[in-house]
């Protein structure tokens, strides 16, 4: 399919007078299955719709924005792979000088609030325009009311904050079709699963949540509103859901149906370019293509409910999974790239060792309401074994061309470690074939009160997973490493508790960690509402949160030094 229109000249060059949807990124137009606006561009266009993408406008002139005229359905607008407060700004709200999604490096080109800044955009200089359709990560999380840290506010539905139609939360590519064929056929786009508008009923069946005021007055309806927001996010089991704003309700309508995995291997095969837009040439090198041009995703979905972690909201607590046939192809298609030398760098998904491993009550019945899968302690229904992960990484290998296929994604060492039968042959193979260098895992902290408020596993599970890893790397004969990642300041965490750390890092890890990060709350996760409430999510009682910048600082430095 080739890149998708970007400029005038390429419009000509296909004989189109006019595009059906625009779609408008904060990231720069790289043509790969990791970016979104990429991936919707081609879905819509395989729909039968003419579409172009205009990569990080300037929003002080319609230099940009105006290059491909205005569109006959839709514009599309997205703030790119981040939230892009999160891009701009560190967990102590520093400016951050470089963005790897940006051509040449420097962060110049991805506005502050970037989904309501390019409404405002199109807005200026296209008066009574078409419908503007939010997507991505930042609207798809900030679709309610959510705490804002970067305004230390709770702010109301970003829909309304930008003056959009419509809100596509979740992985798009099923609703923004819908919508699409919607409006071509002149019919209204609202009432599509995944999407929410602003409305003046509650729709029969649907949720009313605590109200925008409400919210931002007691924390306690706060409390309520994400808790059933968060509870509401799986397709099979979710009501809609409805939350006064002003004079105006926000309807949520319930998640959309993910697809299956022959839909999800035609949207992986869609004939990505795995490059930068010509367009972005004269601005220098996008850095995130060194990782993302030769990596594969093998799936969508995550089950691990890290408390600090939004991908559950985002693209669900179901593993959908490509077929091996489909990631083999990809592979092959690949070896056929100017630029390959034999190298993948990374299979995987949000959490790369989850492929192949699902349960079934789950999938019929949707998600358990008052369990999680992986914590406590993983649940007896989830088969956990990692054969299919093995056959398939070592038919990767048998790939004409490849030389060495990595894991960069990173692994839930629990479940290797539950993983009876396979678990130990999968580690000795993924350290014998599969790491470069160093594997990753994310035991975030070593206080099993703070893990707990994580939702991350105890500590005697890396520990005994770190024993296993040494046996497994003096058997291979190798110099590998792990790479530990870990947070500070996250709620419950004190000065003493890193200072426990520490110890626990010299003494059992042998090192002085490198990969720390201040906890940043981002919204819609339920370690930002228990930092917002200063309250365990699941007791209610009260947590100590750190809230100084400096003393978020010390947090990170004291494991760090040596």
């Amino acid at each position: 399919m080739g890149f998708l229109p970007a400029t005038k000249k390429e419009m000509d060059e296909r004989g189109w007078d006019f595009l059906d949807v625009i779609l408008i990124t904060g990231d720069a137009y790289i043509d790969s299955p990791y970016c979104g606006a990429a991936v919707i561009g081609k879905v819509l266009t395989a729909a039968g719709f003419r579409t172009g993408i205009i990569a990080q406008p300037d929003i002080g002139s319609e230099r940009d924005i105006a290059r491909l005229g205005e569109p006959g359905l839709f514009w599309g607008v997205t703030a790119g792979s981040m939230d892009s407060m999160v891009a701009n700004y560190t967990a102590t709200k520093k400016f951050r000088k470089t963005d790897d999604m940006t051509p040449g490096g420097k962060n110049t080109r991805r506005p502050d609030r970037a989904s309501i800044a390019y409404t405002n955009l199109i807005r200026r200089y296209f008066k009574n325009t078409k419908p503007i359709v939010l997507g991505g990560i930042e609207a798809g999380l900030r679709r309610i009311s959510h705490y804002d840290f970067w305004s230390d506010a709770v702010r109301r539905s970003i829909l309304f904050d930008a003056k959009a139609d419509l809100l596509v939360y979740g992985m798009g590519e099923k609703a923004v079709v819908e919508i699409a064929r919607r409006l071509a056929s002149g019919l209204p786009a609202e009432g599509i699963r995944g999407t929410c508008h602003a409305g003046s009923h509650v729709p029969e069946g649907y949720t009313l949540l605590p109200s925008h005021d409400a919210v931002c007055r007691d924390r306690d309806a706060f409390g309520r509103m994400f808790t059933a927001f968060y509870h509401n996010s799986d397709p099979l089991t979710a009501k809609g859901l409805c939350q006064q704003q002003d004079t105006r309700l926000l309807i949520q309508h319930p998640p959309q149906f993910p697809p299956d995995s022959r839909e999800l291997d035609r949207i992986y095969e869609m004939g990505y370019m795995l490059e930068a837009h010509p367009c972005h040439a004269l601005d220098g090198p996008v850095r995130a293509l060194d990782t993302m041009r030769f990596s594969i995703t093998t799936h969508r979905g995550c089950y691990g409910e890290c408390r600090f972690c939004a991908i559950a909201v985002h693209q669900g607590r179901t593993i959908i999974e490509r077929s091996e046939a489909s990631i083999l192809r990809e592979a092959q298609t690949m070896t056929r790239h100017p630029l390959f030398k034999g190298i993948i760098q990374d299979v995987g998904g949000p959490t790369a060792n989850m492929y192949g491993i699902e349960c079934d009550i789950k999938r019929k019945k949707g998600i358990c309401r008052h369990k999680r899968c992986l914590a406590p302690r993983i649940c007896k229904n989830l088969p956990v074994h990692h054969m299919r992960q093995l056959g398939l990484l070592k038919r990767l290998r048998g790939v004409k061309g490849v030389r060495k296929v990595f894991i960069g994604s990173g692994i839930r060492h629990d479940m290797i470690l539950h993983d009876r039968k396979w678990g130990k042959r999968y580690l000795e193979e993924i350290v014998s074939h599969h790491v470069s260098g160093q594997l990753k895992i994310a035991p975030e902290h070593s206080e099993d009160h703070i893990l707990s408020l994580m939702g991350k596993p105890d500590i005697k599970q890396t520990t005994d997973f770190i024993s296993h890893f040494t046996k497994a790397t003096r058997k291979s004969g190798k110099n590998q490493y792990l790479t530990c990642y870990f947070i500070a300041a996250h709620p419950g965490c004190t000065i003493e508790d890193m200072r426990r750390l520490k110890s626990f890092a010299k003494s059992t890890l042998g090192f002085v960690p490198e990969q720390v990060q201040i906890f940043t709350p981002a919204p819609s996760t339920f370690s930002t509402l228990m930092y917002y409430t200063e309250r365990d999510c699941d007791t209610g009682k009260t947590v100590y949160v750190e809230k100084d910048r400096v003393k978020k600082e010390k947090q990170k430095q004291t494991l760090r030094e040596g």
